[in-house]
């Protein structure tokens, strides 16, 4: 892609993967910067809007929130030392953990109550039943 002529968000869009309308949406959040545009007002996107939308992109598969991935790019807009580059990698795997930690509750009530069910033509559903009980455990158990 030649930076002074640029392509159009459809050619970005296959290059990339990425969606045009959520092109366009990362550019109204700022985290794609507004690419220049051609007198009749098209967008001509360059190299670095390539690169910048593949690191989003990346980032977004491996389960960074669009305000880790902003984190992300002011590191690197600001400069960066590793040991940052480091902590935000860290608080990420954390969130991830406790995420499978769930994941795997989760698992193991919905197997064991889905076990419990005979299925049938019975009003009485026991997984019914648990998500009743797992969501006023849940309202007890928050913190104020």
């Amino acid at each position: 892609m030649a930076e002074n002529r640029g392509v159009g968000i459809g050619e970005l869009s296959r290059r990339s993967g990425v969606n045009i309308e959520t092109i366009r949406y990362y550019e109204k959040i700022g985290i794609l910067p507004p690419p220049p545009r051609t007198e009749g007002g098209h967008r001509l996107y360059g190299d670095d809007h390539l690169k910048r939308l593949m690191f989003i992109r990346r980032s977004r598969e491996l389960g960074f929130t669009l305000d880790e991935i902003r984190n992300l790019l002011g590191l690197v807009e600001g400069g960066y030392t590793c040991g940052e580059v480091k902590n935000a990698a860290l608080a990420h795997l954390n969130d991830i953990r406790r995420k499978i930690a769930d994941l795997r509750r989760m698992e193991r009530t919905l197997s064991e109550t889905a076990a419990r069910c005979e299925g049938g033509d019975a009003p009485e559903c026991p997984i019914m039943e648990a998500l009743f009980q797992e969501g006023r455990q849940g309202r007890n158990n928050r913190r104020i």
